[in-house]
């Protein structure tokens, strides 16, 4: 098969090899070809894989890598029941502030980790009555769900376990785990107690509490 083929994948942010397949009119028979070709081009480096069946071209990537919201889209199309949180938003919110590389997301699904030429993409298992406090955008036809700050925080507070020598009111936690948290709002830090509230946490109230004493006494 040649290369012209991917013509009419270039302008879509990703494919799948039944849709090759269709384009191309390709009959069952030919159907291990195909997957013998998409193999040999990913290693050329003609299309990307971003998981299994789930193809992005070369000439996509090369022109939309730098768009803001183009490695949330790619999240998206390999896990769409997720919402991105954690550690992506709260770096971008300047809230951690060390450097940190995959790109986490919350699902109901089962956890798990996507590795490939984009990235590591990080998906955490949430019980599911807390799979809330995102809104959805849109890029390229894909949508895609984002975390407020505070619920970012709160996921990532409630997935991490709380080490024994903290759970005490003399700790500064915000110091101790390294969150920068005079970046938060005074709306995120409500939407945040919300969502504390919401929860019925012990764990959760306990680091509001201290929060509440430490930084946002003012």
């Amino acid at each position: 098969m040649k290369l012209d083929l991917l013509r009419s994948f270039e302008h879509l942010p990703y494919f799948t090899i039944e849709g090759f397949k269709q384009v191309l009119n390709v009959g069952e028979g030919q159907a291990q070809s195909v997957r013998q070709t998409l193999s040999r081009w990913t290693k050329r480096g003609h299309i990307l894989r971003l998981k299994r069946g789930l193809y992005m071209t070369r000439r996509f990537y090369e022109l939309h890598q730098g768009d803001v919201d183009f490695v949330p889209a790619v999240s998206a199309i390999i896990l769409p029941q997720a919402y991105l949180s954690l550690h992506y938003i709260l770096q971008r919110a300047s809230i951690l502030t060390e450097v940190t590389y995959p790109v986490t997301a919350i699902t109901p699904k089962n956890t798990r980790t996507i590795e490939n030429q984009i990235g590591v993409f990080d998906y955490h298992h949430i019980r599911s009555g807390l799979y809330r406090g995102f809104s959805q955008r849109e890029y390229h036809g894909i949508l895609y769900n984002q975390a407020s700050v505070a619920k970012a925080l709160f996921d990532y507070l409630y997935l991490r376990p709380l080490p024994r020598q903290l759970q005490t009111h003399k700790n500064h936690l915000a110091e101790d785990l390294r969150l920068n948290l005079d970046e938060l709002s005074p709306s995120e830090r409500e939407k945040f107690a919300n969502h504390i509230a919401f929860s019925d946490s012990q764990k959760m109230n306990f680091i509001l509490e201290n929060f509440q004493r430490t930084v946002w006494q003012h």
